[in-house]
């Protein structure tokens, strides 16, 4: 599959089918975010990547009752230093382990909503860094139809010369 093709192919995943995934598909999902461009490569993020079950469970109200990430072969938790331009390295790094896991054949579904208190409690999150967007990854047990994107010319203005 090409990058383009995994871009379109990309779908918020609501539904998985509750299997786990394997070691080395999550290493190669971690290697994409980890080889994502970052200012001056200072790369000012961490992951905490969740496949306990029973963690997973757990982590639903947390997620205020988000029932899907029970389901998923894998919760990641995105966490940034709070430098400068941390939130966008990690966007970037975030969307790099998405695409790959679209091409190893995984859904995933970006977690905005979520008590961040409760989350660092509940995993024992390391100091010095803010939990800013989570990712659930699995098995999808459904096909969401392609949203209507508005058009290039609704999007972007072009500069001529």
């Amino acid at each position: 599959m090409d990058v383009f093709e995994a871009i379109k192919k990309r779908r918020s995943i609501r539904r998985y089918k509750g299997e786990p995934i394997e070691k080395e598909d999550i290493e190669k999902m971690v290697e994409a975010a980890r080889s994502a461009p970052s200012a001056k490569n200072l790369q000012p993020w961490r992951l905490v990547v969740v496949q306990d079950p029973k963690i997973l469970e757990e982590l639903v109200p947390i997620c205020y009752g988000q029932e899907f990430v029970s389901e998923c072969g894998a919760f990641i938790v995105g966490m940034i230093d709070g430098s400068k331009w941390s939130k966008i390295d990690l966007t970037i790094a975030m969307n790099h382990l998405s695409l790959e896991a679209v091409e190893l054949g995984y859904g995933t579904c970006w977690i905005g909503s979520f008590d961040k208190d409760g989350l660092k409690r509940k995993l024992d999150l390391p100091e010095g860094y803010e939990s800013v967007v989570c990712m659930t990854v699995g098995i999808p047990d459904e096909k969401p139809r392609s949203p209507t994107k508005k058009s290039i010319e609704e999007l972007v203005d072009w500069v001529r010369v």
